[in-house]
């Protein structure tokens, strides 16, 4: 590293240290990376260690780091014009809106747009309140839906738990997870219909009358890549169906491309009435966000005024890469390679490792959205790591966390999984490299198991 670098370091660390308030963090207790830069899929630091990005950032970079033509549409848009309010339409802000009414299913036309999927969520359930009149939001406890006041009190994990004081019109339910089943299923199917019948007995107990709206992770994101099992999104829309309630599909992390598809929804062929989104939107180049409004929700709102704004709604500086975002995808067939490479590198790797490793004790997942369970013994599923562990707890995790760097890998963790979910412009060479690094670090999490 030369003396200038070293500089460069030293004065970034002593900013952040001196000034930035990190999120959800004990500010004294961390030490945060400084990065230096970043292509594509690898970001490197100022001593020259470079990192496949496995975990796209916040699972938002999903045309990578630095994309040439992202960063073009910014500079041309800076240009043009760099920003408007949103009661004046506006040509890239109404082409990014066309272009996601696009591959929504039919039926939905309207996009309103925020600054990032906390607030996409926060709308949404602004918008189904108004439409039904009435209150109560049901949502999963493994969730996360933002960190904003009725995003956190939607939120089941325990991130909510200190900032649980926002919203009182939201009710928790337990979701389908076949791994711990909390219905004591032993089939995919029974958990479906058991979990099916949980929701209908919370939506009975709460009352259908009082319920606006249920909201699900297509795929639960952070809280551990369940995929949903066949027929349960069915019954989710049925049963909302049947008691007036509007359904909500949070796809802020596994829309735009991550399952292979334009939104998660297309590969379970549910059917919402909302929809949201960030992230893949435009890979967190600006800050975006937004809601896809079914036709029977927006024309609620055509003689009645929407009760609601932001400033930055449509921002010409952060929708001009989202236009991007969709030639990107269609020139060089994005969704195609992401289900290629899930199903044909990523699932088999995973599989081998589960097959070899003692402490894996499931991996499930689809396109580049996968988890591995790491657990003590495979026998009795206990996890290698407590429910929200911390400190001294956390060590098993930590310890595999810091082989993975060492090997070049820039893992995603949450509890005690580790998540795979790679830009999805990674080379076939580079997801390979990456995977074996996973597996090698595996075999640190493999001395902690007691089997």
């Amino acid at each position: 590293m030369t003396e200038q670098t070293a500089s460069s370091e030293a004065r970034v660390r002593a900013d952040d240290r001196a000034h930035v308030f990190h999120s959800w963090s004990a500010q004294a207790k961390i030490d945060p990376v400084p990065v230096a830069g970043g292509e594509g899929s690898t970001f490197w630091d100022y001593q020259g260690n470079t990192y496949l990005d496995f975990s796209s950032q916040l699972v938002n970079l999903n045309l990578g780091h630095q994309h040439p033509d992202l960063i073009a549409a910014v500079q041309r848009q800076a240009g043009r014009l760099a920003t408007i309010q949103p009661s004046m339409a506006n040509d890239v802000r109404g082409e990014l809106a066309r272009l996601i009414a696009g591959v929504a299913p039919e039926g939905f036309e309207k996009v309103f747009f925020t600054n990032g999927g906390a607030d996409a969520n926060e709308y949404a359930v602004r918008m189904a309140r108004q439409v039904t009149g009435r209150r109560k939001v049901l949502s999963m406890y493994r969730s996360y839906h933002g960190s904003t006041a009725t995003a956190i009190s939607l939120t089941g994990d325990p991130r909510r738990w200190a900032n649980d004081v926002g919203d009182n019109g939201t009710v928790r339910f337990f979701g389908p997870y076949l791994y711990r089943s909390a219905f004591h299923a032993t089939t995919i199917e029974e958990e479906s219909q058991r979990a099916l019948e949980h929701l209908e007995q919370t939506i009975l107990l709460e009352g259908p009358s009082t319920i606006a709206a249920i909201i699900i992770e297509t795929v639960v994101g952070t809280n551990g890549v369940l995929i949903p099992p066949p027929g349960y999104l069915d019954g989710v829309r049925e049963l909302c169906d049947r008691h007036g309630i509007l359904y909500i599909a949070d796809e802020v992390m596994v829309g735009f491309g991550r399952l292979g598809e334009w939104f998660g929804i297309d590969a379970f062929g549910a059917r919402p009435d909302l929809i949201t989104f960030a992230k893949g939107v435009n890979s967190g180049y600006v800050p975006l966000g937004g809601v896809v409004i079914s036709d029977r929700v927006a024309k609620h709102f055509d003689e009645v005024p929407f009760p609601g704004g932001l400033t930055y709604s449509g921002h010409p500086l952060a929708c001009a890469p989202g236009v991007a975002t969709f030639e990107v995808f269609r020139r060089d067939g994005i969704l195609e390679r992401v289900r290629d490479l899930g199903s044909r590198v990523v699932e088999p790797a995973l599989q081998a490792m589960a097959a070899k490793h003692p402490s894996v004790g499931e991996v499930r997942g689809r396109g580049l959205f996968w988890a591995i369970e790491l657990v003590r013994d495979q026998e009795t599923r206990e996890p290698l790591v407590p429910f929200n562990a911390a400190g001294a707890d956390a060590a098993p995790m930590g310890a595999f966390a810091a082989a993975a760097k060492e090997g070049g890998v820039w893992p995603f963790l949450h509890f005690n999984r580790t998540h795979i979910a790679p830009p999805l412009v990674i080379s076939e060479d580079d997801l390979v490299r990456g995977l074996a690094g996973i597996d090698e670090a595996l075999t640190v999490a493999d001395g902690y198991t007691t089997a």
